[in-house]
């Protein structure tokens, strides 16, 4: 007879494989961001151990679905961005100063480090709707 615990193995092993994707696919973006550590644990919301620790590839905790959300709109925003532009500014434009409505002249990294998922996702339909030609 299979315990129940026995059966819930394979989930959980799916989960944590899905997970250190998911930390794998911030870390890179962050990194071709060129963010800091700092930056990047402010906008992965993550105490600097614990990005440290994602950036090497230990992270052994569990993503809730405030980390799970922010991934995803970092992931988006990532891909967008490589839509969208062509050569050295798909990964500088985070950084750079933007004088867009959105931005008033600070970039989208510090605006959404300060303004967590709302202004991630802000960011976000921004992007998608530069892409759509609005």
């Amino acid at each position: 007879m299979v315990s129940a615990q026995s059966a819930l193995a394979p989930d959980r092993d799916v989960a944590r494989h899905e997970e250190a994707v998911i930390v794998k696919a911030v870390v890179k973006a962050c990194d071709l961001w060129n963010l800091t550590n700092k930056e990047a644990a402010q906008l992965f919301d993550v105490p600097i151990a614990t990005w440290n620790r994602m950036k090497a590839g230990d992270f052994k905790g569990r993503l809730d679905q405030d980390k799970k959300m922010r991934a995803s709109l970092i992931v988006g925003i990532f891909k967008g961005l490589r839509l969208f532009f062509n050569g050295p500014l798909t990964y500088q434009w985070p950084k750079a100063v933007n004088t867009g409505p959105l931005f008033y002249g600070r970039s989208p990294v510090e605006l959404m480090i300060e303004g967590g998922i709302p202004v991630m996702l802000k960011v976000r339909r921004y992007l998608d709707g530069l892409r759509g030609g609005l």
